[in-house]
């Protein structure tokens, strides 16, 4: 194959010069790749209950316009509506917020704050400000509303109309506490000695300072961020206490990304993310007393095992720190979640190693933290509902027990713990996980998602607070994405399956409940083709561990034909489920490629979701190990179980999938005959922190780690056809991630490689023509080398 040099690929990219390969499909790559609404049909999405709860509200197109519009069904007319501009302009914003007896709602509407009686239907606007409000909330005792405007805290009372500022904060620091030195205090106090004037005032000040100490303060504190900003506000059930985060930019060089085709044809630079191991993010938690008037800071250099360091260090004796010098870890802390009657609230802290998590609770009349759970792992903390600066969790109905999920067994599950004495007790156990968990307004049930019935389907369940054996309610297999009416006496749910994308349905909530299905999305030109149905496959992994799989294959496969696996991103991301996949275009053009003679396979390697936290963490300190061998042994299978020629293997993905398609095309030549790789990530020190850090720590603490994961390290092993594609203004996996590799490859003098770059695109192609592009070069290569 004939190297391209990177100059004349940017001149290249958009006119594709080659021969068009056959295709004995009716599909084709262009009808495929083209715009959703225009051939599938776009799919039913962010679906709200009205506050009648008999109305319900989601965006369609299926008029195929150029924008989704909002349409509603009441539970009396299920036949969809548009909403009219004028009726859209009279709706609350999302983020409705009920009281704890379901009597009333606050909302947003136009920027303002409005309360509505539910049973009186009556509604009045509690605000009018020239700016927006955001945040709206009920006091504890349901006397006041609390939103935040400004950046700051307000409060008004439901009643009498009385709004109360709660907070004052202010950008930077306090100019009267800055002392001042050096020359600057020398002149100060020249003036004050020569001018008489001056010490009168000076005078007055202090004297009018020592009268107004005496008097009770009716304003709130005013409160200096520095160079911080101010997040989460909240106040405690007594209204004495605010409770508050605060957050700095973390820091670190800047990456660019440079714009070449724009509007002003002059390039245009973007600033991007940070590269991993740069200073990240700190969220900080603060108590305002009230009546004291004064700040607490919530420390968390008491949290038991603060200062423990993780495994990975024995692999660096000479640089480990000794026990008497190791420093607390840094760690951010979570807004509170308040207890309904004491001034006390759930805060979760998350080291910044990301080794650890503590479920602590907050006296608010100290600012102290109480750890009543603490969940190491030496890999990562993540999981359903785990992940992030907080996670799900949750007072019951006695305001002393606690519900959170955590993977202590294995698998994300619910556990309610006494804050009291410590007890602690699982809700629910097994190898399935649990998704959003919601606790009912009577405090009586769980209502969740779960794969509990097979790894790839999705139900929705109710389990009482207690225990026992969760009540399954949804019926069809596939995918379910709930969204409960107010009063939980109705289900309005998204439902896919394998082949047949995601329609809107609704329920009553009973076990066994007959749905009705409100929308019909997609199109006669779409359904006239006949959408493989995935089959569902395992095979095992050569460590023993199952692996699951969608396979595709033709009616009437060839003895010794080709195969193609495809690699899904993201790594922490599910595909060989049973409903829509959101690789809709992947999915089509594994259907062109089985018409085409080809045996398609979609793995969820190591590192993937839905199958808890070992195999989640499975990736750690190595990724391209057991992920990449997941793939081996997958073509493997092929070959040993499907006839597939171990001559005619390729591989393709993109972002995490065009990282193992390198790590593939690099380590197992012999294999993987071709390989399309979009996107990719080529050096793993050259991409974010959030994610990286996680799995490979940092590249200063682990360079083992970043060594043995990044591709860029292995690219003298290519021997077989390889395709790069990527994006030019990838803000992401930056277009320096490609240019690095293709440098490398040049060096190296490998000859059998192509790069085509697409100018407009970021990560995620939008353009249909650089879609197209792209799968026809991707054909291109698997039918010039794999047939």
């Amino acid at each position: 194959m004939i190297r391209l040099s990177l100059l004349t690929i940017l001149f290249l990219t958009s006119g594709i010069v080659y021969a068009q390969p056959v295709n004995h499909s009716q599909l084709t790559i262009e009808t495929i790749m083209q715009k959703t609404e225009y051939w599938r049909g776009a799919e039913p999405s962010d679906i709200i209950w009205g506050t009648d709860n008999q109305t319900l509200y989601f965006n369609w197109n299926p008029e195929k316009d150029s924008l989704s519009s909002l349409y509603r069904i009441t539970l009396k007319d299920p036949t969809p509506a548009k909403v009219t501009l004028e009726q859209k302009s009279q709706l609350p914003e999302r983020g409705i917020f009920y009281d704890s007896d379901n009597r009333r709602a606050v909302y947003v509407r136009k920027g303002d704050i409005y309360i509505l009686d539910l049973k009186k239907n009556i509604e009045r606007q509690l605000t009018a400000f020239a700016g927006r409000e955001s945040s709206p909330s009920f006091s504890a005792d349901g006397r006041w509303v609390i939103f935040q405007y400004n950046q700051n805290l307000f409060r008004v009372d439901t009643e009498t109309g009385l709004l109360e500022q709660m907070t004052d904060f202010v950008a930077g620091e306090d100019r009267a506490d800055r002392k001042k030195q050096g020359q600057a205090q020398w002149l100060e106090n020249q003036q004050l000695e020569l001018f008489e004037v001056l010490q009168e005032k000076k005078a007055m000040v202090k004297t009018r300072e020592f009268r107004q100490s005496g008097e009770e303060e009716t304003t709130p504190l005013r409160i200096y961020l520095g160079k911080e900003r101010a997040g989460s506000m909240s106040m405690s059930p007594s209204g004495n206490y605010i409770a508050y985060t605060t957050f700095n930019q973390g820091g670190g060089d800047p990456t660019s990304v440079t714009h070449f085709v724009t509007g002003s044809g002059y390039t245009e630079e973007q600033a991007a993310r940070t590269k991993v191991g740069s200073p990240v993010t700190q969220m900080k938690l603060y108590v305002y007393d009230r009546l004291n008037r004064k700040i607490m800071a919530v420390e968390t250099d008491s949290l038991p095992g603060i200062k423990d360091l993780p495994d990975f260090w024995a692999d660096y004796p000479d640089r480990k720190p000794a026990p008497d010098k190791v420093e607390p870890r840094q760690v951010s802390l979570s807004s509170p979640i308040w207890n309904a009657i004491q001034d006390q609230a759930i805060v979760i802290a998350r080291s910044h190693d990301n080794k650890d998590r503590w479920i602590c609770i907050l006296n608010a009349a100290n600012g102290k933290l109480t750890s009543v759970d603490r969940q190491r792992d030496e890999a990562w903390i993540a999981g359903p509902g785990i992940s992030g600066y907080g996670g799900n969790a949750g007072w019951m109905a006695d305001n002393r027990t606690i519900w959170f999920q955590t993977e202590e067994s294995g698998y994300s599950h619910l556990v309610v713990l006494d804050s009291g004495n410590g007890q602690k007790r699982a809700l629910t156990s097994g190898p399935w996980e649990v998704y959003e968990p919601y606790l009912s307004y009577d405090k009586q049930h769980f209502y969740f998602t779960s794969n509990m019935k097979h790894p790839g389907i999705r139900h929705f369940y109710r389990i009482p607070v207690t225990g026992g054996e969760p009540i399954q309610i949804t019926n069809e297999d596939g995918g379910h994405e709930i969204t409960i009416s107010p009063d939980e006496k109705w289900l309005a749910y998204r439902h896919s399956s394998g082949n047949q994308p995601w329609e809107l349905y609704l329920q009553e909530n009973k076990p066994g409940a007959t749905r009705l299905k409100i929308t019909h999305s997609t199109t006669p030109e779409f359904e006239a083709y006949k959408w493989r149905m995935p089959e569902y496959i395992t095979f095992t992994a050569e460590d023993g561990a199952t692996v699951h799989a969608r396979l595709y294959r033709p009616n009437q496969p060839k003895e010794q034909g080709p195969a193609v696996i495809f690699v899904h991103g993201a790594g922490y991301l599910q595909n060989a489920h049973q409903w829509w996949s959101s690789y809709f275009r992947e999915y089509m053009f594994h259907n062109f490629l089985v018409d085409n003679g080809y045996t398609v396979l979609d793995i969820d390697y190591r590192g993937s979701s839905g199958y808890g936290r070992d195999w989640r963490t499975g990736i750690y300190r190595h990724m391209g190990g057991k992920d990449l061998s997941d793939h081996v042994d997958g073509a493997r299978h092929l070959i040993e179980k499907y006839q597939v020629s171990p001559k005619k293997i390729g591989i393709y993905g993109g972002s995490y999938g065009g990282f193992i398609t390198l790590m593939a095309m690099f380590n197992h030549p012999d294999l993987f005959s071709a390989g399309a790789a979009l996107r990719s990530v080529t050096d793993w020190a050259h991409y974010n922190h959030g994610y990286t850090a996680n799995i490979l720590n940092t590249p200063i603490e682990d360079s083992l780690a970043y060594r043995r994961s990044s591709p860029i390290y292995f690219a003298e092993g290519l021997n077989g056809a390889l395709l790069m594609c990527h994006g030019m203004v990838d803000d992401n996996v930056q277009f320096q991630d490609i240019v690095r590799l293709t440098q490398r490859l040049i060096e190296l003098g490998k000859e059998n490689w192509e790069l085509a770059v697409y100018p407009v695109e970021s990560h995620g192609f939008t353009e249909p023509s650089s879609w197209v592009d792209e799968y026809k070069r991707i054909y291109k290569l698997f039918e010039e080398n794999l047939k």
